[in-house]
C-alpha cells in the first residue's frame, strides 16, 4: 500500500495546485467578460443558443453542459442555452449527421430566426470525424445546412469553446 501512495506522490502533475486552479479562474472571467461585451453590442444582453445533437457520441455535449457548471457558469457572460431553436439567436451542432437527423436538423435550422449563426462544434461537426465514410452517416454539419463557424476538437475544451465563442462574435 505504501508503494502505491510513493508511486502517487512521485507521478507529475497528479495534483492540481490550488494556484493553477485560481490561474485558470482568471483567464475564464477576462474571457468572459470579452464575450459580455460583444454579446452586449450585438444582442443587447443576452445570446441564446440552441444545442442541437446531430448524431454524437456526446463527447462535445458533455463539454457543453460543463460551461454551465459553477467553474465556468456562462450564465454571468449573458449566455444561455434555449430549449427552442425558434429563441435561439445561434445553433451549436453536435455530431457527424446522422442519416436519421438530416431532416430533424433542417427543421431546427429553419425555425431558428434570422439573423442565424450556425457553428458546428467538434471535429465530427465539421467533416464527419471518424465517422465520414459510414453508411449512416451524411457527412459534417455542412451537408445539411449553411454552417458559418467551425470550433476544432474532439472534443474541443469548454475553455476552447469560449474563446471561438470570442473570436466568432468580435468578427461578427
Amino acid at each position: 500500500m505504501i508503494k502505491l501512495f510513493l508511486k502517487i506522490l512521485q507521478t507529475q502533475k497528479n495534483i492540481i495546485s490550488k494556484k493553477s486552479i485560481d490561474a485558470e479562474k482568471t483567464e475564464i472571467v477576462v474571457l468572459g467578460q470579452k464575450i459580455k461585451k460583444q454579446i452586449q453590442r450585438l444582442f443587447q444582453g443576452s445570446l441564446a443558443i440552441r444545442q442541437v445533437d446531430a448524431g454524437s457520441d456526446n463527447a462535445c455535449e458533455q463539454e457543453l453542459v460543463a460551461l454551465s457548471n459553477a467553474f465556468y457558469d456562462i450564465e454571468r457572460f449573458g449566455i444561455h442555452f434555449v430549449a427552442s431553436p425558434k429563441h435561439a439567436d445561434m445553433l451549436m451542432v453536435t455530431g457527424p449527421v446522422t442519416r436519421n437527423m438530416a431532416v430533424a436538423l433542417r427543421r431546427a435550422y429553419e425555425a431558428t430566426p434570422e439573423p442565424k449563426i450556425i457553428v458546428a462544434v467538434g471535429d465530427d461537426a465539421i467533416d464527419g470525424g471518424i465517422f465520414k465514410e459510414s453508411y449512416a452517416v451524411c457527412g459534417g454539419v455542412d451537408k445539411v445546412i449553411p454552417v458559418h463557424y467551425g470550433i476544432p476538437g474532439d472534443p474541443p475544451s469548454p475553455k476552447t469553446i469560449l474563446t471561438h465563442l470570442l473570436h466568432i462574435l468580435e468578427i461578427h
